[in-house]
């Protein structure tokens, strides 16, 4: 966490995401991809390396504001590794810009640069609350108390907000993780694995929520073993095997790739 957050900025539309506050289509308040500004995160010929293991090689893709993209592949091809090398914990070749401008090297200065991050094994602290954990990234700012608040509502937290974190079922955890991810406000969400160990209907309310913070101009970057999910929530999914991009696409153009069918089932692709 970095100790050094930025100067208070005004609440995006992000803060007051909640039920029934935003629409779902996107498409109400984001024009389509021909007439959106550039790519809010972008990724050029990435590739890392763990001693003489190629983890990714030469990864491009980019996620462009109001957008939802996913990165899917079998275990080990290396989505993960992507999310990792974007945020600077591992060292990376190529090129990966926000907004434009090279991507911080250390993850310190991510929050400055808006972008925010869940993690697969949520890292919240469990000595402390539900609010607690989400006011972590924004303690010291004018306007903390009601960031946390909007948060809290938005996910239908409130009550659970002052109960300790240990206290709550895992789907719960998972939604205090995203309410902390949301709080700073992020123009870029990455989100590893959101739907992992969610119910039916955990997951329906995830993609709810993930298209009313993409309505407000967030790109979101995910990555997800739950195909049926990606399906229904991301505007273009990239695939990755054996770290490299064998696909990509629409959620129609990828399911029916047989590329994609190659890596997940083993079932040769026909010449």
């Amino acid at each position: 966490m970095n100790p050094e957050l930025p100067a208070p900025q005004p609440p995006s539309p992000t803060t007051s995401i909640a039920a029934g506050r935003a629409p779902n289509a996107r498409t109400d308040t984001i024009p389509d991809a021909a007439t959106r500004p550039g790519p809010r995160l972008e990724v050029v010929d990435l590739s890392v390396s763990f001693g003489g293991l190629t983890a990714l090689d030469e990864v491009s893709f980019d996620v462009r504001p109001g957008e939802v993209v996913a990165l899917i592949g079998p275990n080990g091809a290396g989505k993960t590794t992507v999310f990792n090398a974007v945020c600077g914990l591992v060292r990376r070749k190529g090129d990966v810009r926000i907004d434009g401008m090279p991507a911080p090297r250390r993850t310190a200065g991510l929050t400055a640069r808006g972008v925010s991050r869940t993690l697969q094994g949520l890292g919240l602290f469990a000595g402390l609350t539900a609010r607690e954990n989400v006011l972590l990234p924004v303690a010291g700012r004018r306007d903390a108390d009601a960031r946390v608040a909007a948060q809290v509502d938005a996910l239908d937290l409130q009550p659970l907000a002052d109960r300790p974190v240990t206290a709550l079922s895992y789907p719960d955890r998972k939604r205090v993780a995203l309410a902390r991810a949301l709080v700073t406000d992020p123009r870029l969400l990455l989100l590893d694995e959101p739907a992992g160990g969610l119910g039916a209907d955990d997951i329906a309310v995830l993609g709810g929520v993930i298209a009313r913070v993409a309505a407000t101009g967030c790109a979101v970057l995910l990555v997800e073993h739950h195909v049926d999910f990606v399906m229904g929530v991301a505007d273009r999914i990239v695939v990755l095997d054996f770290g490299r991009v064998i696909a990509r696409g629409t959620p129609d153009q990828v399911r029916t790739d047989p590329r994609v069918e190659e890596a997940y089932l083993g079932v040769k692709a026909s010449a």
